[in-house]
């Protein structure tokens, strides 16, 4: 039995993992989805380690999209955080930002559904939801996401990130081939530069949602390799 903490991304909150909860659960995993307040980095990193914190035991954090740049820093000099794995997610470095990180991959046709407002917070266009982060999702499915989609503030983009958790724990990557908002070789360098053990899914954006039996998977094997890793060191 693990702990593990589900860390959502933009436009999106905890629900995102309820078929990846169901799954680990089964396994016997004790399961948390954070619900970030999308205000800003700084706020979300908060709460993520006040989450953590409710666990007297190690914690495994997952990361989805600008999930990783929260579970990055949140692990960041904590004892109580083992390992780290990033679901076709930004992997951040001291002083990266989201928009840094995403001019230097390839151009995506997702990121034109993206919409600001004046004031800061950021949606995706209800027409281009599916397209951008769903193209292997039901229509129906993508439709109800759009709706009850969580606005992001544009401060979550903006501050750059501290030094990436990933130099200092194990790490396993979800790498979404068929991601039109994130691009997949911007994802297999974030899964490189961090020597994490890669999984590639024929998938969208929303791999937990299109694909939730292998993400478990993929998470899994990662726990498995810890305790491996945990009785080598033991014996």
């Amino acid at each position: 039995m693990s702990n593990i903490v589900l860390v959502h991304g933009a436009w999106s909150d905890g629900s995102s993992w309820q078929e990846v909860i169901a799954a680990l659960q089964d396994e016997g995993h004790r399961m948390l989805a954070v619900q970030l307040p999308l205000t800003s980095l700084e706020a979300d990193i908060a709460w993520t380690q006040r989450q953590i914190a409710t666990f007297d035991e190690p914690v495994t954090l997952v990361g989805h999209s600008y999930g990783g740049m929260v579970i990055s820093a949140a692990a960041h000099q904590n004892a109580q955080v083992t390992a780290l794995v990033f679901i076709a997610a930004y992997a951040p470095d001291e002083s990266e930002t989201i928009q840094m990180l995403s001019d230097r991959g390839a151009p995506t046709r997702g990121r034109a559904a993206i919409r600001f407002s004046e004031d800061g917070w950021s949606t995706i266009d209800p027409d281009l939801f599916g397209d951008a982060l769903g193209a292997d999702l039901p229509a129906t499915t993508t439709r109800i996401l759009a709706a009850v989609q969580k606005p992001t503030h544009s401060a979550c983009f903006s501050r750059p990130s501290g030094r990436g958790a990933w130099h200092d724990l194990p790490c396993a990557y979800v790498l979404s081939v068929d991601d039109q908002i994130l691009d997949p070789g911007l994802q297999r360098w974030f899964a490189e530069r961090a020597n994490a053990t890669v999984t590639e899914l024929p998938s969208s954006h929303l791999s937990m949602v299109s694909h939730p039996e292998e993400v478990a998977a993929a998470i899994g094997r990662m726990l498995r390799e810890r305790m491996s890793r945990s009785r080598r060191c033991a014996g």
